[in-house]
């Protein structure tokens, strides 16, 4: 396939620092090899050698481990350069899948007993790699490797994992690319609602405030947060989704009095656009900010990042309050939730559930409201499901409850029950 001559053809199909032949070589090999099996070869810590060694250095180590590689490959095979610190090995026959294993062992043990010699700094340095391989052939055998390659490096480096169509990751990825486009299509075709579920005042026994709730609506069914909001942050989709659950939240409470609450996430901050939007839609519905609650998570409080907590005042002085969704679920920062000091914290709804049968998640709840009884931060208990938690939430003396023993999150507002 190579040229050997100094032509733009040549340049094409050559990845010039290793001199192997690269990406798009690859790509017309398995045009007229499509049994042929893969390796897709990742350096797990060419990322710090490059912060503390500098980038020259880097590129002479990807030279040298391209020179191993060529050494060590089975006779049978061909050595591509990938993008950045990755290296294909293409068998060029149909192997099975114990031929296939037997090589990724040997390559991740080649390099874990391999020191590799840098001239220019005089050093050895050490390098690990993790694999991912596919006996599947053709255009899907990249996509397959590459899937492997990220479910291996997401719990451990320096391993390799052979794509299996019945694996449990691969149906859960499957499952969540399925999402993935019934998210797209209900935003294009506007089928995303907002619901909305009453939070009871508990001295008043009265509905005063909503939690505006994400639905899909497919066909006759409502679809819950529980099985597409994966999809929606995967697909980076986030954001629109928050922006229209906005949108229809303040058309909803345009006409009324109750304040409500919006659930917001770490990609909305990461966004910066939420002084803007929402003060732009509370003039567009005439929503006094002083009446909008947004709920944010407990994760993203642990963040830290000064633009998080700049923001999150910026909205406080706009008159937007603040809530702390999800309290107790990570690992709670009582000394982060003073500093941030948010109007209302809705404690995790696993405590709520099991607080008649738990001495532990009771122990934990009468910590939370005793800090923010101290603190000026009213509780709102979720997750109400009975008669016999609603009791132990007004014996604890918590402000607010929200659950299905009062309503489920319903189109239109429920004011009694």
């Amino acid at each position: 396939m190579l040229k050997e001559d100094l032509s733009n053809e040549f340049y094409v199909y050559v990845d010039i620092l290793t001199g192997l032949e690269n990406r798009y070589a690859f790509f017309e090999y398995l045009k007229s090899n499509s049994m042929a099996s893969l390796c897709l070869i990742n350096l797990d810590n060419f990322s710090s050698i490059n912060n503390s060694y500098g980038y020259k250095i880097g590129d002479e180590l990807l030279i040298e481990v391209a020179k191993l590689l060529k050494k060590i490959k089975l006779d049978n095979s061909t050595l591509f350069k990938n993008y950045g610190d990755e290296f294909f090995i293409v068998l060029d026959k149909t192997v099975d899948k114990s031929e296939l294993l037997m090589l990724c062992e040997s390559l991740i043990s080649f390099f874990n007993h391999t020191e590799i010699y840098i001239k220019e700094i005089d050093f050895d340095i050490k390098v690990s790699i993790s694999i991912g391989a596919s006996i599947a052939g053709g255009a899907d055998s990249l996509k397959q490797a590459e899937f492997a390659l990220s479910e291996s490096r997401k719990y451990h480096k320096n391993s390799y994992l052979l794509y299996d169509s019945n694996a449990k990751y691969v149906i859960k990825k499957l499952e969540l690319e399925i999402w993935i486009n019934k998210v797209k299509e209900a935003l294009e075709e506007e089928r995303v609602n907002a619901f909305f579920q009453p939070i009871i005042n508990n001295k008043t026994n009265k509905v005063e405030k909503f939690e505006c709730l994400a639905r899909i609506k497919e066909e006759e069914n409502i679809i819950s947060p529980y099985l597409f909001m994966q999809a929606t942050i995967e697909s980076g989709l986030m954001v629109l989704f928050t922006k229209t659950m906005i949108k229809q939240s303040f058309k909803k409470f345009s006409d009324n009095s109750f304040e409500f609450s919006i659930n917001i996430t770490g990609n909305d901050f990461q966004s910066e656009y939420l002084e803007i939007f929402l003060t732009v839609n509370a003039k567009r519905y005439n929503i006094d900010p002083s009446r909008v609650v947004l709920e944010i998570l407990e994760d993203i409080t642990m963040l830290n990042d000064n633009k998080l907590l700049v923001q999150i005042n910026n909205l406080r002085k706009l008159g937007f309050q603040i809530a702390i969704d999800d309290f107790g679920a990570m690992n709670s920062n009582f000394s982060r939730l003073l500093e941030i000091s948010p109007d209302y914290l809705k404690i995790d709804g696993i405590f709520i559930k099991n607080i008649c049968s738990s001495k532990k998640s009771q122990i934990i709840v009468e910590a939370i409201v005793h800090v923010c009884k101290q603190s000026n931060i009213k509780v709102i208990a979720e997750f109400v499901h009975s008669k016999e938690v609603q009791e132990k939430i007004l014996e604890l003396g918590i402000e607010y409850s929200q659950g299905y023993y009062f309503s489920e999150p319903t189109k239109e507002l429920v004011t009694s029950f």
